[in-house]
């Protein structure tokens, strides 16, 4: 069975990673809107691929509880350490940022913050309350962490009920130890179950290419649904950095649409999967 390279991958990218420049009136708009305002949005920060169409049809993606994340996943390019103090202000700024830019649905996520007792739920409710008073008609969906199981944490955010939670499981249960090193594959698992239970709309993502097989994506699927997840996202993992984990290998874009007929046979509601496709591609279009 594959294994996840310890070496740097030397695979080279196919031609299906190509990324169009990003543009349109309603990206430029958005784009000086940002700039003029200072403000911060994971796209941006992110290099995310799909910034101009989501920008373009009224989506971003924003983060919480500052950029230094208490977990060290071998996947991801956040900052790993003591993060600062919670800044109390940041629902109202995040609320402000998403009015100014007109943002008819936005994506909103944090790093982990396991050094807070309240998993830094309380500002994740106040930024949810926050945004509704501030920009009534914009929708949202919440990528939210574990929350270390700590489950009255958990019940924060089902209290204030989000269009839809997301809380990804992105790999395999064989390789989650080595991509998402603090985490647990059931208890992602029974985060979703939990949510779903409540009555909220769910979404999880799988990132692919770190060597898991076939037959452990389809495993993987078939939790998620035994869950209720209503909506997946499947996408080509990308090694940020040297440091970080390599790519095992890139799957393609029949794979992929494989896969997307696959997940819509077992009954997710959405099934977003493709090389490029991240956590809020095409966010706006799972409200239902």
């Amino acid at each position: 069975m594959s294994e996840i390279k310890t070496e740097e991958a030397r695979v080279p990218k196919p031609k299906w990673l190509r990324v169009k420049l990003p543009t349109g009136k309603e990206f430029q708009k958005v784009r000086g809107l940002v700039d003029e305002h200072k403000l911060h949005t994971i796209c941006q920060s992110g290099n995310c691929p799909n910034m101009g169409e989501c920008w373009g049809a009224g989506t971003a993606t924003f983060m919480i509880l500052g950029n230094v994340c208490t977990r060290s996943c071998g996947f991801c390019s956040v900052s790993t350490g003591r993060p600062e103090e919670v800044d109390i202000t940041e629902p109202y700024k995040v609320a402000q940022s998403i009015k100014l830019m007109e943002v008819k649905h936005a994506v909103i996520t944090s790093v982990d913050r396991d050094d807070l007792e309240d998993g830094g739920s309380e500002i994740w409710t106040a930024t949810v309350r926050a945004v509704r008073k501030h920009s009534p008609g914009t929708t949202m969906e919440t990528l939210i962490p574990d929350f270390r199981g700590e489950w009255h944490n958990l019940q924060r955010i089902i209290d204030v009920a989000p269009e839809i939670v997301s809380h990804n499981l992105e790999t395999v249960r064989r390789l989650t130890k080595q991509v998402r090193i603090q985490a647990k594959y059931d208890r992602s698992l029974e985060v979703l179950k939990r949510l779903k239970d409540a009555g909220l709309k769910t979404k999880s993502g799988v990132m692919l290419g770190l060597g898991e097989t076939k037959e452990e994506v389809i495993e993987t699927m078939e939790d998620l649904r035994s869950v209720g997840v209503d909506i997946l996202t499947l996408g080509q993992y990308l090694q940020p950095t040297k440091k970080h984990l390599p790519v095992f290998e890139f799957v393609t874009p029949d794979q992929f649409k494989e896969y997307e007929i696959l997940g819509l046979e077992m009954g997710f509601r959405f099934v977003e999967s493709g090389p490029l496709v991240r956590s809020s591609y095409h966010a706006e279009k799972h409200l239902f």
